[in-house]
């Protein structure tokens, strides 16, 4: 049995490409910026000093658009570089960041990427962006690794030169599904109209059916739009079809969820009975107060994360940088998964240079300590992350290079988000095993 589907829905399939060596870091000139149309520069305060040359890495994120927005990124970034480059670098090395607007477009994107070649960076680090089709084929050419990467596309999971820190949509939406399994009737799910939303229902519906539950029906809306009375209204609709057990509505539209949300309020006062679900990324903290904190339609629902919840004391280092490097930078929210994610990624970063040591620093040498087993701590915001030259146990769907499947279980009581679950981890590695990706 299938959900409904209001509107088209195809699950792409992606490729890799071959990867060539790449050439040795050097202190060649910064190509022009002003020959891209894709806003770039270097980020300030994030450059190298004095010693030797300093590392080039690349953080790109879209800013000013009209859908979602990522600038506390390339703001950790600079925060972290300051904050590495104040102590004395890495091996006597200071860091240098690279930051690219990729505006949500995929011509930008690539044209982003096009400049990390050109400007031979080590690595693109702690980065957002949802056209993995066009951005990663430079990348591999060139043989520059994609270090933490938010994992918004499957692409993230296939390609050789992908480094992921965490799970992406494919472990939040099994995480969900398995979660809503068991205490949700009909399940709704309000997605964007795009490729990257393409990928969302049979991850959530993996979920679900490992719980026994029926697929979700797959609404599809605009990922721009100002308002979603319309479907609000049809959410709210199909998630009623059971007069017995309460559906719940799952809106994963990124930054939108917001807006999607003012408007399901005003729609839901007719079905008071309906409950919200949705994913970190596209919810936090921030959002929750701003839409009336334990009076919020948020509260009691279910949300998946990566990462344990913010006030978690395994976050206080990040938080200390960010009071030393950042202090009143109010691009940068703690809770704000992107930066999280972005944090871990560096720190990635950090252990690959500091096994490197005194030799040659290059996109080749970084990818090669990566592939040749590494094994990176992260203080325990997330398992031991590990990548080599095999695939791993989810090559089989589709996610060769997904290492990470834990998945933290929340939800919202008195306004807070707060652990659901002791243990606090949901592992969906065999959730996803059996997913139906085809």
């Amino acid at each position: 049995m299938t959900g409904r589907r209001y509107s088209r829905s195809t699950f792409l399939p992606v490729f890799t490409r071959p990867v060539r060596r790449a050439t040795a870091l050097s202190a060649g000139a910064l190509v022009a910026c002003a020959a891209l149309t894709a806003g770039c520069g270097v980020i300030p305060g994030a450059t190298g000093g004095s010693g030797g040359d300093p590392i080039k890495v690349m953080t790109w994120a879209p800013e000013n658009t009209n859908a979602t927005n990522k600038p506390g990124m390339p703001a950790m970034a600079a925060a972290y570089a300051r904050w590495i480059n104040a102590r004395g670098g890495i091996n006597g090395r200071k860091l240098k960041v690279l930051y690219c607007n990729d505006h949500n477009d995929s011509v930008d994107a690539a044209k982003c990427a096009q400049r990390a070649v050109d400007e031979n960076v080590v690595a693109v680090v702690g980065s957002y962006s949802q056209f993995g089709d066009t951005y990663l084929a430079p990348l591999e050419s060139a043989g520059i690794p994609y270090i933490g990467g938010y994992g918004v596309t499957n692409d993230e999971f296939t390609s050789v030169t992908s480094y992921p820190v965490n799970g992406g949509q494919p472990t939040l939406l099994a995480g969900l599904g398995k979660a809503l399994a068991a205490n949700c009737g009909p399940v709704t799910l309000v997605r964007p109209d795009s490729i990257a939303g393409d990928e969302l229902p049979p991850l959530l519906d993996s979920g679900l059916r490992s719980g026994g539950h029926t697929p979700a029906d797959d609404l599809l809306a605009a990922e721009d739009s100002t308002e979603y009375g319309v479907p609000s209204e049809r959410a709210l609709q199909a998630s009623t079809k059971d007069p017995v057990k309460k559906g719940c509505v799952v809106p994963a539209l990124g930054e939108r969820t917001d807006t999607f949300m003012d408007s399901f309020r005003r729609a839901r006062e007719e079905f008071p009975s309906v409950k919200t679900a949705t994913v970190l990324g596209s919810v936090d903290q921030t959002v929750i107060n701003s839409t009336g904190g334990a009076n919020s339609p948020y509260e009691g629902s279910y949300i998946t994360g990566w990462y344990p919840v913010t006030s978690d004391a395994r976050w206080n280092r990040m938080k200390k940088v960010i009071n030393e490097e950042a202090f009143g930078d109010n691009r940068i929210d703690p809770a704000d998964a992107g930066v999280q994610t972005t944090w871990i990624a560096y720190t990635v970063l950090k252990a690959v240079l500091e096994r490197i040591g005194t030799g040659e620093v290059s996109a080749d040498t970084v990818r090669r300590t990566l592939d040749d087993g590494l094994k990176v701590t992260t203080g325990g915001l997330t398992p031991t992350l590990q990548w080599q030259r095999y695939t791993g146990k989810l090559a089989g769907v589709g996610f060769a290079r997904l290492v990470n499947a834990d998945v933290t279980l929340q939800v919202v009581r008195e306004g807070r988000l707060v652990s659901a679950k002791k243990s606090g981890v949901l592992d969906v590695t065999t959730t996803l095993e059996n997913a139906d990706l085809g």
